[in-house]
């Protein structure tokens, strides 16, 4: 008999065996054909329905909701896969807007802010700055870096603030659909990525030397923070980063 057993099924799809006995059970997922001893036999229709039921299950849908929408007359195989790309979109959309408002926070952290307690919200939402100046001091207090970007962030207003995290996002757009793209890291269209970053720092906190960018772009693969903050957007983005910033340095020097 042609098919895929239940077990080789949980393998290709990276999911226990008891989870398509529940997809069976629950009329979710039943594979096309039996043995004659009652055992699951899955087709290629069967599997690619399963692919469906995962992408929607990644998306947070519940499984009685991905039934409904799979069993629609109404709506083909293409139909689906563009409904996903463009929720998986939003969702990318999201993780790099939250990127950018960590991001913002930590270098609050790491200088001081001026903002009021409502405005810190609106910029950084329950992230708290003040909660990692301790750390932030002891890392970098005394540092010439440390007393420029004090100074200077001591007068940012609000709308300051709002224009450097949107100003820091466009940045990490544009690293991710540059890594998304299979571009060299060192590549030139990558590296002036890196060197606007560059500037950025040194424009909005302090004199940013390449050598400082280097440590930066280590501390962006070495700190959780950071690194999962990038990884968030991209798995494998936070290296890709470092590298293009080193690679950069390379070039300034």
């Amino acid at each position: 008999m042609a098919g895929y057993s239940v077990g080789q099924v949980a393998a290709f799809a990276g999911v226990t065996v008891r989870t398509l006995h529940h997809y069976d059970e629950i009329g979710l997922l039943s594979p096309s054909e039996r043995t004659a001893a009652g055992y699951r036999r899955y087709s290629e229709p069967d599997l690619d329905r399963l692919q469906q039921v995962l992408f929607y299950r990644e998306l947070g849908f519940p499984l009685e909701e991905i039934t409904t929408i799979l069993d629609d007359p109404g709506v083909d195989a293409a139909t689906h896969l563009r409904r996903q790309h463009e929720l998986l979109r939003r969702r990318i959309a999201r993780l790099e807007a939250l990127v950018v408002s960590v991001e913002t926070a930590l270098e609050a952290a790491r200088m001081g802010v001026s903002l009021t307690p409502e405005e810190r919200y609106e910029v950084f939402g329950e992230f708290r700055p003040e909660d990692h100046a301790a750390e932030a001091e002891s890392r970098w207090g005394g540092s010439p870096a440390w007393a420029e970007s004090r100074r200077r962030t001591s007068s940012y207003t609000k709308a300051d603030w709002q224009a450097i995290s949107a100003e820091a996002g466009e940045l990490v757009e544009a690293w991710r659909s540059l890594f998304a793209r299979g571009v060299a890291a060192d590549s030139p269209e990558v590296t002036a990525v890196a060197e606007r970053h560059r500037e950025h720092i040194s424009r909005w906190f302090y004199s940013c030397t390449s050598e400082i960018h280097v440590g930066l772009g280590e501390m962006y693969v070495a700190d959780e923070r950071f690194a999962r903050n990038y990884e968030g957007v991209a798995e494998g983005l936070s290296v890709y980063i470092r590298d293009s910033i080193v690679a950069n340095a390379g070039v300034v020097r």
